[in-house]
């Protein structure tokens, strides 16, 4: 999972037909929301992560937004839109009552040194989204689901995780206490008056070829009066894996849990 690895700025030439299949039925699904910001990055990093995109140039949101926006021209989704594997697709990052709940099915074996639990329950989930920090770029990522759980010699609980659009190739162990909270929520233009510096904030980090988010805080805020784009104040954020700082817009925030 080298999600940072540099790549090779190739040209976005099309969604794959697999893609295409995927983004009706979002687009039916959560049509209200197919044109947000956070919405089309998370399908974007979805789509630049999977399998079926490999040796391909990444998909970027605003490629995602101009489809969906294409696509409403066209009116209502067609009736005998194709489904993959006639399962509904969802998105952690918009829906309000996923659930993110052990699969038995996905449990595997671990080192004999470790005690797993596999008859124990997890507490009720079902109303929560989560996400969790992988270890191998200290970014956050929205939780598919947990596989399984286990204490470490340490005495310390870590949870097997899928990553939203990633395979079960690219699992992680997780640490409980530290690398899995709630889902971050993204901020309505209105709120900005509710931040202010030294708040914990989760941060559109935006390069050339990536765009994932990172655990930053707000140093200063512009406020600036709004217009019919929305907030205009400019926030000044220190990163916390690499302490840069970087102006951003509201757009780019997300309230930690």
């Amino acid at each position: 999972m080298d999600r940072l690895r540099p790549r090779e700025r190739k040209v976005f030439s099309g969604f794959t037909d697999p893609e295409i299949e995927k983004l009706e039925i979002l687009f039916t699904e959560h049509r209200e929301l197919s044109l947000n910001r956070h919405f089309c990055v998370r399908v974007a990093q979805s789509f630049s992560r999977s399998a079926g995109r490999a040796g391909k140039p990444v998909v970027k949101w605003p490629e995602v937004q101009s489809w969906f926006r294409d696509r409403q021209k066209m009116g209502p989704a067609k009736a005998n839109t194709p489904s993959i594997n006639q399962k509904k697709i969802t998105l952690p990052s918009v829906s309000k009552n996923a659930a993110a709940l052990p699969d038995a099915s996905d449990k595997k074996k671990v080192d004999e040194t470790n005690q797993v639990f596999e008859g124990e329950k997890l507490p009720d989930l079902s109303e929560l989204e989560f996400e969790a920090k992988s270890s191998r770029d200290g970014a956050w990522y929205d939780v598919d689901r947990f596989i399984t759980h286990r204490i470490i010699t340490s005495g310390e609980a870590e949870v097997l995780v899928r990553f939203f659009g990633f395979g079960s190739d690219e699992d992680e162990w997780v640490n409980v206490k530290n690398d899995v909270r709630e889902r971050s929520i993204p901020l309505d233009n209105w709120e900005c008056q509710k931040v202010k510096p030294g708040d914990d904030m989760l941060c559109l980090l935006e390069r050339k070829d990536q765009a994932i988010y990172y655990d930053a805080h707000i140093l200063d805020v512009q406020r600036k009066m709004h217009d019919i784009r929305g907030c205009r104040c400019i926030f000044l954020i220190q990163y916390d894996h690499d302490k840069s700082e970087e102006k951003v817009r509201l757009r780019r925030l997300c309230r930690r849990a």
